[in-house]
């Protein structure tokens, strides 16, 4: 009963801010070119289906080649920092850099060096979910019980046997938290490489070039749509991430018993 609850009750508060925001509508006459209709939005949508399918590809494409990589290399620079306090000393503020650095200010830059198209958008997806990756496993890794490590030392396990036997397992939760919050925000990164360094040869982009189009062209209905489809996309990589979450962790981890997801 509880799994249909948790079904019904996002359900119903959907219905009703639809219905809100179509009631706000009407009884303030808000136009369309300042807040469209749900429906006026759906309707916009099916019309540009075709173009919102197709850039939202080029987007996906971006997007996970740059989440994929923030994984692989965000958990190696994990495993190396929790190697030693000196690691995490000397490049931890490097990778702060990388996070407090404006993307706005690199994507220009990276345009300059490696020119429009999908190398760029990915590289500028990376830098977006590479520090929640990199700061949550590293917390992982370094935050074993003391009485663990001891007792493995206790036993003679070598330093290799100590990382992957106790301190990989544990930081897996951790390592998977950053990949829920990197996923949630990887479409933005492949939008901001769309905006920046999308390659628009043959009139077709990303949904990032989408938005600049419609924009332009005030077409306000089409604007929202390619909104909720950067949105749905987003959903996907969260749905993704969290079907991995329950695989890794469905047998052994309390997390997965006391989620409500």
């Amino acid at each position: 009963m509880r799994k249909y609850v948790n079904w019904l009750l996002p359900a119903l508060a959907g219905i009703l801010i639809l219905a809100a925001w179509t009631g706000v509508k009407e009884v303030f006459g808000i136009r369309n070119f300042v807040l469209p209709s749900p429906l006026r939005i759906l309707q916009a949508a099916i019309k540009e289906r075709a173009v919102l399918l197709a850039a939202a590809e080029i987007t996906i494409t971006g997007a996970a080649l740059g989440f994929v990589a923030a994984a692989l290399i965000g958990f190696l620079a994990s495993m190396v920092m929790s190697l030693s306090a000196s690691f995490r000393l000397s490049l931890y503020p490097y990778i702060l850099v990388l996070q407090m650095t404006p993307i706005m200010i690199f994507a220009p830059v990276l345009v300059i060096w490696m020119g429009p198209g999908l190398p760029t958008v990915t590289v500028i997806t990376f830098l977006i979910c590479f520090f929640p990756i990199v700061a949550n496993t590293t917390q992982g890794l370094i935050s074993v019980d003391k009485n663990m490590v001891d007792l493995f030392r206790m036993i003679n396990a070598d330093r290799v046997q100590e990382v992957l036997l106790l301190r990989v397992p544990h930081a897996l939760p951790y390592f998977l938290t950053g990949l829920r919050i990197a996923g949630s925000i990887a479409m933005i990164g492949g939008i901001t490489g769309d905006l920046f360094a999308g390659n628009t040869s043959g009139n077709a982009g990303g949904i990032g070039y989408m938005v600049l189009v419609y924009d332009g062209q005030l077409k306000i209905p089409e604007l929202w749509a390619a909104g909720f489809t950067a949105c749905l996309c987003g959903f996907v990589f969260v749905t993704v991430v969290l079907g991995l979450n329950w695989w890794l962790l469905r047998k052994w981890h309390d997390s997965i018993v006391k989620s409500d997801v």
